[in-house]
C-alpha cells in the first residue's frame, strides 16, 4: 500500500518524522535530500528505533585522524545503541567489533584501514521504499527498499 506521508518540505534535513500507517509505526528520514523509511521497531529487542539519535559515520583514515563520512547515516537504538544504515536497516558493528569483555591494552602500529571498517551485524531493519511525487513524500509499506533512490 501506498500512504502519502507529506510534501518535501514538511522534512527537515538530518532528521526522522515518525508516522503511522495502518498499525505500523514507520520513521521517514530525509538526509542529503533523499527519503528514506524504516520500521519503528529495534529487531533486537523491540525499541521505538526512530527514536534514537541520527548520525553520520566516522572514519579514521589514519592513526590519530578522525573524520565524518556524510555519505553514510545511522540511527541508533535508543535503549542499547544498536546502529542501523537508514538507507538499508542493516545492522553494524563498530570499527573492529570489541565484544563487551575486558583485555590488557598496549600499543602497537596502527591497524590497516580494512580492520577500522564496520562490520555487519545479525539484525536489519524493516526498510520500505519512499516515492517522491508531484513534491508528495510517499511511503510504499508493500515494497522493501533496495539501496539505490529515486
Amino acid at each position: 500500500m501506498q500512504f502519502v506521508v507529506g510534501t518535501v518540505g514538511d522534512f527537515q534535513e538530518q532528521q526522522v518524522k515518525v508516522v503511522r500507517l495502518d498499525d505500523r509505526s514507520i520513521g521517514v528520514f530525509r538526509i542529503d535530500g533523499r527519503f528514506y523509511a524504516l520500521r519503528n521497531y529495534c529487531p533486537h529487542q523491540g525499541a521505538p528505533l526512530c527514536q534514537g539519535h541520527v548520525l553520520p559515520d566516522l572514519v579514521a583514515p589514519r592513526q590519530g585522524e578522525v573524520g565524518v563520512d556524510e555519505q553514510t547515516w545511522f540511527i541508533a537504538c535508543p535503549w542499547h545503541g544498536w546502529e542501523y544504515d537508514i538507507r538499508t536497516g542493516q545492522s553494524y558493528f563498530g570499527a573492529g567489533h570489541a565484544p563487551a569483555r575486558t583485555y590488557r591494552v598496549h600499543t602497537e602500529c596502527a591497524a590497516s584501514p580494512e580492520d577500522a571498517r564496520r562490520r555487519p551485524g545479525p539484525y536489519v531493519a524493516d526498510s520500505y521504499e519512499v516515492i517522491i511525487d508531484d513534491q508528495r513524500v510517499i511511503v510504499d509499506t508493500s515494497r522493501r527498499a533496495e539501496t539505490s533512490q529515486n
